[in-house]
């Protein structure tokens, strides 16, 4: 679900701040592995 919501994010259809608490700690390391770092907005 962190890989799904990373490619949200990247596509530009999501924001960090939607993705749920129990996996934006996932999702934040999905967008480092990316080096996506800038799309990583509280």
């Amino acid at each position: 679900m962190a890989i799904i919501y990373a490619t949200l994010i990247v596509k530009g259809k999501k924001s960090y701040v939607e993705v749920p608490e129990k996996i934006k700690s996932q999702v934040k390391q999905v967008l480092i592995d990316l080096e996506c770092e800038d799309l990583i907005e509280e």
